[in-house]
């Protein structure tokens, strides 16, 4: 093992909400407190899931931007019943894979190792942005289960835009990690450098903050909030971001825009245990998951997670992975790739849950901004194989193939809502937060404390250096296995948030080192 200069003393644990009324886990704390003021409100947990989402793609713009795609499942307490949505990318009709040519010379070098394409067009720059959809599939929920007005929903992601982002070390380490990237667009640069280079972080003597000039943002979510969800997509937002994204080379098309319908679908749900598993189908990592907890389904268990636990994780999340390759079509993913998407969960005090999975695909997607709107652009079309002929080949007008998984589980009195980021780690996380709350039982702090292993589909099985030496010798000796630790940057493993309510009692935590996740009560909002 490579020696590392990380403390091996230093204890980290994140405080997890109990209480009978609604919680919101987010991988930012102020986006958390967006959707736990909704709640205090009166609120759903679909409204509180609008408010959460439009504030996090503020608060974390490099991850999911305002109007990224995603997918959401929900759970309805008062029907006993799962919904899933999907509100994924999709593919311009005027694409055509013959304007992405691969160069045959090495690999693509972001999060897919696809075959290099020429001046990397399906990475970077406008020729890479997919036709968003976040925005229309909350806007859906919000028509379908929403109580609050949906301008109310939007007010506290423009009052942060509107503030501008506050650049901390954490804000300042991200930006610096896509620096060049981001110097090569000018309006890229113009939000998040400073002459080129990272901006000051703020405090940095003490002496001044340093934010982000998100006022243009602000504005853009003005116009949705005032005119709904179809603003961004056959209004006037939508007519100024396909203006910008042409002028640049993109090949999106107004009419792109408008047909472009998120759906509401069957979940995908399976017994597990029995208890029940639900996730969205089709495109999603959803038949992955199905897949790793069917093999995880036919192994005994004992009382708690052993050698015998995570070998079993890893071999059935292998097995998963190879089905996945097979019939998707999706490759394996860069291990080295930062984390790049958003995850959060919902509990409102009725029992309604939604979790949803949110991303611009790579770390500040395409890294090019719309001057127009203030919204940095998705690279969806990253998504696809630009090589022709196989199971996801880049195409006009096609459903992108996406990580997400978003997932409301129930059993033994308990029902949770579980996601993460962290692309191809997504389904490690998922099923091994999935197989803990319910094959040994834990309550959501020991579900969120507990060490994983990531089994991604690579060569490698990569495991929690915190885990016992015995689980470490099983694995290696079935596996090629690494040790890694729990760190804030980058993630070796993936980024859960989760709800969970077991009787009337909420609760809600996020992954231990994430600095920015917070589990919040609307309690909390009220008794301030």
């Amino acid at each position: 093992m490579t020696e590392i200069a990380l403390s091996r003393t230093q204890t980290i644990r994140k405080t997890v909400v109990e209480t009978p009324h609604g919680v919101v886990a987010a991988q930012n704390s102020l986006a958390a407190r967006a959707g736990a003021r909704v709640l205090a409100a009166g609120g759903d947990a679909v409204d509180a899931a609008v408010a959460t989402s439009f504030a996090i793609g503020v608060v974390e713009p490099w991850m999911s931007g305002p109007v990224a795609g995603g997918a959401m499942m929900l759970w309805r307490a008062e029907e006993g019943r799962a919904y899933a949505l999907n509100h994924g990318m999709k593919s311009p009709a005027a694409l055509n894979p013959a304007d992405y040519p691969v160069t045959g010379k090495g690999r693509a070098g972001d999060l897919f190792p696809w075959d290099r394409v020429k001046d990397d067009r399906n990475v970077l720059g406008a020729s890479a942005v997919a036709v968003p959809g976040t925005v229309d599939g909350l806007g859906q929920a919000h028509d379908r289960f929403g109580r609050m007005p949906w301008a109310e929903l939007l007010a506290p992601a423009i009052a942060l835009a509107g503030e501008g982002l506050l650049v901390d070390w954490y804000a300042a380490l991200i930006i610096a990690s896509s620096t060049r990237d981001l110097a090569s667009d000018p309006d890229a640069a113009a939000l998040f450098l400073e002459d080129g280079q990272w901006p000051t972080i703020s405090g940095w003597t003490a002496l001044a903050e340093k934010r982000l000039d998100q006022s243009r943002m602000a504005d853009t979510l003005e116009q949705i909030a005032r005119n709904g969800a179809r603003e961004l997509y056959s209004g006037d937002v939508g007519v100024a971001m396909v203006a910008d994204l042409q002028e640049k080379g993109s090949v999106l098309t107004r009419d792109d825009l408008i047909a472009y319908r998120a759906q509401f679908q069957d979940p995908l749900s399976f017994g597990y245990r029995g208890g029940r598993i639900h996730a969205v189908p089709g495109l999603t990592a959803g038949p992955t998951l199905k897949a790793t907890l069917e093999a995880l389904d036919r192994q005994p268990f004992g009382g708690r997670p052993d050698q015998t636990t995570y070998l079993a994780y890893a071999d059935a999340l292998k097995a998963a992975y190879a089905q996945r390759f097979a019939t998707m079509g999706d490759e394996t993913e860069s291990s080295e790739a930062p984390a790049c998407t958003t995850h959060f969960s919902v509990v409102d005090r009725h029992g309604n849950m939604v979790a949803q999975t949110q991303t611009l695909l790579s770390i500040f997607g395409s890294r090019v901004v719309s001057p127009s709107t203030g919204l940095l652009m998705n690279n969806g079309l990253m998504w696809f194989d630009p090589v022709q002929g196989r199971p996801n080949s880049l195409g006009p007008s096609k459903r992108c193939l996406m990580n997400v998984c978003p997932v409301i589980g129930e059993g033994e009195g308990r029902h949770f809502a579980f996601g993460a980021s962290g692309g191809r780690k997504i389904v490690s996380a998922v099923s091994q937060l999935t197989s803990f709350a319910i094959d040994f039982g834990m309550d959501l702090e020991q579900v969120f404390h507990q060490p994983r292993i990531d089994s991604s589909g690579g060569p490698a099985v990569i495991v929690d250096d915190t885990l016992p030496e015995d689980v470490f010798r099983a694995l290696a000796a079935r596996h090629q296995v690494r040790r890694a630790r729990r760190t804030v940057f980058p993630y070796s493993f993936a980024c859960p948030a989760g709800v969970m309510r077991r009787g009337d009692i909420n609760s809600g935590c996020t992954e231990i080192m994430s600095p920015w996740g917070d589990a919040v009560s609307e309690a909390d909002i009220q008794d301030r």
